[in-house]
């Protein structure tokens, strides 16, 4: 029901917006409104919407999502073609920003109060409040421009693709998209340590002479953690729309880089296949993180 929803909506819009798929033809030399009418009819663009979306919708359910407007290729194709850049892209950014959130949250909350709390405290809130973009850009301008270290954008060099070539072309992208999510991770993981820090068993495990690491470890990471596994599928739409901002500023071949120049040529096809495909995509990892969370948590699988 959800993802019949998600392509109502999102055929709906698309089909409201100024221009419309026919747009980018009618800026052939040359053309008139009588070869206009015929394209519009051999793609079946003449007829009410309603028909439109039911046929589309039909054909999608038998896993036909459509051809190109562009090029005239299969959607799956398209979409396929730039999967691998974004999984490796989200992938790495998530590592990333669960590694050093979980550590930044935990040891904010060990040390409540101290510098190095205020610190990631007053960190993490100018990390939230600057767009995307802008950590990219300064990037670029530092690392690439000023000090020449890293490449400014593409996943590999024209004539190299060795696992080297892509593991530097993929450091700062992934390290700007993880940056937000760190700031988001570590103020989540401070707040649930602090909870489970508070809690009757934490207290006895410290009273039966338990070493504070031995509690820390045991203890309070593992509870604190459990809600963080919800989290991380809560965070699944906001990581594909930062990956298209920062494929967008770093020329990274993925699917948010396609989803903006589909939009650009009006190619709805594909832009109706990348938003089903991320609806997909988000529904498929919240429901990983409701599994993970009932095989984690006893708790739940008592219940």
């Amino acid at each position: 029901m959800l993802l019949f929803l998600v392509s109502l909506i999102g055929f709906m819009v698309l089909n409201l917006a100024p221009g419309g798929p026919l747009s980018q033809y009618a800026l052939t030399p040359g053309m008139t409104k009588e070869a206009l009418d015929r394209i519009a009819e051999q793609m079946g663009l003449n007829r009410p919407l309603p028909i439109q979306y039911l046929d589309w919708f039909w054909n999608l359910l038998q896993g036909d999502w459509g051809k190109s407007y562009r090029d005239g290729r299969p959607v799956l194709e398209i979409i396929g073609g730039h999967l691998f850049a974004t999984l490796l892209l989200m992938g790495s950014s998530t590592l990333v920003a669960v590694l050093i959130g979980t550590w930044i949250g935990i040891h904010s909350a060990v040390r409540q109060g101290s510098v190095f709390d205020y610190v990631t405290t007053v960190g993490a809130m100018v990390a939230l409040s600057i767009p995307t973009f802008w950590f990219g850009l300064i990037a670029i301008f530092v690392f690439s421009l000023w000090l020449g270290w890293l490449p400014a954008g593409n996943m590999y060099t024209v004539g190299d693709g060795s696992a080297a070539d892509y593991a530097v072309h993929l450091i700062m992208p992934s390290l700007v998209l993880a940056l937000v999510n760190v700031a988001t991770w570590s103020r989540y993981m401070r707040s649930a340590t602090l909870d489970v820090m508070s809690q009757d068993f934490v207290r006895t495990a410290r009273a039966k002479g338990l070493t504070p690491r031995r509690v820390l470890m045991k203890h309070i990471v593992g509870n604190a953690l459990v809600p963080m596994i919800t989290l991380a599928g809560l965070q699944l739409p906001t990581l594909l729309g930062g990956a298209l901002v920062t494929e967008t500023v770093f020329t990274w071949p993925g699917m948010g880089r396609l989803f903006l120049d589909s939009l650009g040529y009006n190619d709805y096809p594909v832009v109706m296949g990348l938003l089903m495909f991320s609806a997909v995509l988000v529904l498929i990892g919240n429901l990983a993180a409701d599994l993970l969370v009932a095989l984690v948590d006893p708790r739940i699988r008592l219940e």
